[in-house]
């Protein structure tokens, strides 16, 4: 028996077992269909899913279960990038071990993704904690190392005093450890480095190849490589030697003020061994971040070190040799020439320290005197530069350029931005990094046969640093080349490694080997890759990198990861606080006519900026509550509804409610057909639209137009008097909705007597004959203005449209008793009548 209202509770269980019985979403390789992978971006797994992680994956799952019904093989995955600092925070915090705290975890938010009925193939599941991931991880990485894209060095890192610990960029917040909020030191540490840079030209011109990703992500990319045209040239030492500088504005060269060197340089290492005063310095300098963000806003600190260097364009003019907090050495030649004028940082300090501020570039040639205020960084024409004045910056470029390289004292050359990319990580919570340091034979791979490099389990937290460095025995091994007694690497990789070819593996997952080339390249690129524009540089550009290079040394002919890219907005809501200023979560509170009040206290709440969801901020929405009472369909319905994907979204009980309703409206169509006999010409065209206009739509991943296109036809069905093309419409309803809403349209489908599964039914297809308007509007003019409209049925004759023109009232009065002496007429579109 059926009833008006749709059971969500009985139909979710019910078809999430049906569906994995069947098998129904396990990617077949050997399948001859074309092929279709949908990836989202997988999750960490911190424990619980938010809404966030909620609107990302039903967006891949709709496109999913369409490209399924479109007649793909569909790849559609699901995995765990399980290895990081928070583990090891939690394994501190709670006294567990990370790997329990993580598995478990995994558990939770794996039973929580299965309650919304996502068509993932879990057969292919993978954590990157687990030894079948990162010991194949371990081999790439030896297989990087043989082709020398690895390589070892000395460089400056955030180091945190208190974890004991290097910190990636964005974990230095205000010069200050994220976790121990210890103030962050520059130290100098040997760490391996992956030769990105080697790629940094053909990842840039691969960026004009990606033609389906975000315009915005592309221009972050080819910013973040930073390639520049400049010069790179020497500044003679009075007593002798030179120090090397890099500059993309040589037009600025007799604006020079000053040279600043980095703490680090090799000269102001030197001065730090003799004098105590510079070794000070160099100590403070060295405090806070290396980020380019903690540097451009720290103070600028210098120190002057009473050395000189000679301009290059003119022997009597020395510049001052100072020490600056904002020079780092891994940037660069560790050394630049201020310009004060025309770069706001040099600007800051030329002002501190009572430098030379000079103009050498303006709008025209009449602004050579004009004050500055605050640095230019305009280009312009040259003044105050004696034979550049009156060029364009470009012009003035170039002739330095050339100046520099026929006079030996600088080359043109191009530079990049983008650095080599350090994956050394003083933690254990990570993949090992298969190396052994030998005191005769140095650095040493593991042998292959001897991967993978396990972590060991029985460590301890109780003190800060890496538990791999104390470990009484892992650390102790014979080198592979000469047997003497010798110690494993105690780093682990960088957790971006770990999400940098995980989509390599869900495509193929051989036990012997990392993945099977074939096999994974039958499914590479991803069709379509869903995530984060937080992503949009680091992760996105090192699976990138890790794609190509698998490529140079011939593992894949894959060159590009990702075809098609899509990044959708978050999901935010309101912010709720407490009279005393504590933050309030949406179920503490209630809404009484405009104001809300603290459901405990019954005090007023004031409300605050609508923000994306964050535990601090308490404005997060339990999805499994949220299911509880809704249901998943009404859930994924009012996740694609409310909002262009790429664009935030708002969360509202008004919006799940209203996608709760129309849940029921669905199943009272499908419950409650009206059988009877005849046609209904005017919904069998409104359908056949809705069709073309939700596939459409699902093909640009413009989930909300789909979503009012199936709204339009639910309205339509309703108005529609019982027919057999009324109920044929409820059954085409019902496969157009499955993409969408599936537990509700499998429910439907079977209380509509429809053979099998939904899931299993093919796309429908449209009359492109249908979709022609049978009538349209005609503009009516006299002498040129609109006077009238009125409809006609498409491609009437020009002298019958021309006498219903005519013979319309409205145009009657306009015409009075004046005889037309013209009248134009363009068919299905306009009658223009001249008097």
């Amino acid at each position: 028996m059926t009833t008006d209202r749709f059971d969500p509770a009985a139909s979710e269980a019910r078809w999430q077992e049906r569906w994995e019985a069947s098998g129904c979403f396990r990617a077949d390789s050997a399948s001859p269909k074309p092929k279709a992978y949908v990836l989202e971006m997988f999750p960490y797994p911190s424990g619980r899913i938010h809404m966030g992680h909620v609107r990302n994956y039903t967006m891949g799952d709709v496109l999913a279960r369409f490209r399924r019904a479109q007649g793909y093989e569909v790849l559609h995955p699901m995995g765990w990038d399980a290895f990081g600092m928070p583990a090891e925070n939690a394994a501190m915090e709670k006294k567990v071990h990370p790997g329990d705290w993580t598995r478990q975890n995994i558990a939770g938010m794996r039973a929580q993704l299965k309650r919304l009925g996502f068509a993932l193939d879990w057969s292919r599941e993978l954590a990157t904690c687990e030894l079948d991931y990162y010991g194949h991880e371990q081999a790439l990485f030896l297989d990087l190392f043989e082709a020398g894209l690895v390589f070892r060095r000395e460089s400056e890192v955030n180091w945190d005093p208190v974890d004991m610990t290097v910190l990636a960029n964005e974990q230095v917040i205000d010069g200050r450890g994220w976790r121990s909020g210890a103030p962050v030191e520059r130290r100098k540490l040997n760490q391996w480095f992956l030769r990105i840079t080697d790629f940094a030209e053909e990842l840039l011109e691969g960026l004009g190849s990606l033609d389906q990703w975000p315009d915005k992500v592309r221009l972050m990319q080819e910013n973040w490589i930073g390639k520049s045209r400049g010069l790179q040239f020497r500044f003679e030492r009075p007593e002798g030697g030179s120090i090397e500088v890099f500059t993309t504005r040589p037009d600025t060269i007799f604006g020079a003020s000053f040279l600043a060197i980095s703490p680090g340089h090799p000269i102001a290492e030197a001065l730090a061994a003799e004098r105590q005063d510079v070794a000070d310095f160099i100590a403070l300098a060295k405090q806070g971040g290396t980020t380019a963000a903690e540097i451009e806003t720290a103070e600028k600190l210098g120190f002057d070190t009473g050395l000189t260097v000679t301009h290059p364009l003119n022997p009597d003019w020395q510049l001052p040799v100072w020490i600056a907090n904002f020079v780092l050495m891994d940037y660069g030649t560790g050394a630049l020439y201020g310009v004060p004028g025309h770069d706001a940082r040099d600007f800051e300090f030329a002002t501190k320290y009572g430098l030379p501020i000079t103009r050498v570039v303006a709008q025209g040639v009449d602004g050579a005197d004009a004050p500055l205020s605050e640095a230019e960084n305009a280009p312009g024409v040259a003044v105050n530069s004696r034979f550049l004045d009156g060029m364009t910056t470009d012009e003035a470029k170039a002739e330095i350029i050339r100046r520099a390289e026929a006079g030996g004292w600088g080359q043109g050359k191009t530079q990049y931005r983008l650095r080599d990319w350090g994956v050394s990580r003083q933690r254990y919570w990570g993949t090992p990094i298969p190396i052994i340091h030998c005191d005769a034979c140095g650095a040493v791979p593991v042998p292959k046969a001897q991967l993978p490099v396990v972590l060991p389990e029985d460590v301890s937290f109780d003190v800060p640093g890496n538990p791999l460095d104390r470990h009484s025995t892992w650390n102790k091994v014979d080198c592979p080349k000469c047997s003497a007694a010798a110690r494993r690497e105690t780093d682990t990789l960088d957790t971006f490694v770990d999400s940098s070819w995980y989509f390599i593996r869900f495509a193929s997952q051989p036990d012997d080997k990392p993945f099977d080339r074939a096999e994974a390249e039958a499914w590479l690129p991803v069709g379509q890759y869903i995530g984060g524009v937080e992503h949009a540089i680091l992760h996105l550009l090192y699976a990138r990198f890790w794609t190509r290079a698998l490529e140079r040394i011939g593992r894949l002919s894959v060159k590009e990861p990702f075809k098609g890219l899509f990044t959708q907005g978050m999901v935010t809501h309101e912010t709720y606080r407490a009279g005393d200023g504590s933050w309030l979560s949406p179920e503490q509170v209630t809404r009484n006519g405009d104001d809300w009040t603290h459901i405990e206290s019954g005090e007023p709440v004031s409300t605050g900026r609508v923000e994306k969801m964050s535990k601090s901020k308490k404005n997060v929405v339990d999805p499994d509550s949220i299911i509880e009472r809704y249901g998943a369909d009404a859930v994924r319905w009012f996740m694609l509804s409310d909002s262009p994907p790429e664009r935030d979204l708002e969360w509202s009980i008004g919006g799940i409610e209203g996608a709760s309703r129309f849940v029921h409206r669905v199943w009272r169509l499908a419950t409650s057909p009206a059988q009877a006999d005849g046609n209904d010409a005017a919904l069998t065209r409104k359908l056949h639209r809705a069709i073309a206009a939700v596939g459409a739509a699902l093909e640009s991943l413009q989930f909300n137009k789909a979503v009012a296109a199936l709204y339009e036809l639910v309205n339509a069905v309703e108005k529609a008097a019982p027919s057999a093309d009324r109920t044929a419409a409820i059954r085409t309803l019902v496969v157009l909705i499955a993409p969408m809403a599936p537990h509700l349209a499998e429910e439907a489908w079977a209380a509509l007597g429809g053979e099998g599964m939904v899931v299993d039914q093919p796309w429908p297809s449209h009359d492109p004959a249908m979709l022609v308007d049978e009538e349209v509007t005609i503009a009516v003019q006299v002498n040129g203005k609109l006077r009238h409209t009125l409809n006609a049925p498409r491609g009437l004759p020009r002298e019958d449209l021309q006498g219903l023109a005519l013979g319309a009232d409205k145009v009657a009065a306009f015409l009075g008793d004046s005889a037309p002496r013209k009248v134009i007429v363009v068919p299905d579109r306009l009658v223009n009548i001249v008097l």
